[in-house]
């Protein structure tokens, strides 16, 4: 089992930066790929990044590629995301999980989730 723990959101102004933390717990973290994903007001859930167990492979939205990026630290049971020329649109909840395969962007294809930190991006 694996549980998680996001930080790091906080109201930024657009073309800004803010880098997104998730610690884990669970000896079996460094076994998963992980994910992040985000959430709208009003909103579905729609997968932001992913990366594989051992880092060297990443998967990125359409919307997100070239301004964020997502890294890990196995030996500090931690996932990053750096995101960078921030906008308005990016303004959710961000949340980790744990993904089932390397590449999955469905949340079916996840099993363990954080609570999630709030990202606000003001024009």
């Amino acid at each position: 089992q694996v549980q998680l723990v996001e930080s790091g959101g906080a109201l930024v102004q657009a073309g800004g930066s803010l880098r997104l933390s998730c610690a884990a717990s669970g000896r079996t973290f460094s076994s998963y790929a992980m994910g992040w994903f985000r959430q709208a007001p009003g909103k579905e859930r729609k997968f932001v990044a992913q990366i594989s167990w051992n880092g060297i492979s990443t998967y990125y939205a359409d919307s997100v590629k070239g301004r964020f990026t997502i890294s890990r630290d196995n030996a500090k049971n931690m996932v990053y995301l750096q995101m960078n020329s921030l906008k308005p649109e990016d303004t959710a909840v961000y949340t980790c999980a744990s993904a089932l395969r390397a590449g999955a962007r469905s949340h079916r294809e996840y099993n363990y989730w954080g609570q999630g930190t709030q990202v606000t991006v003001s024009s």
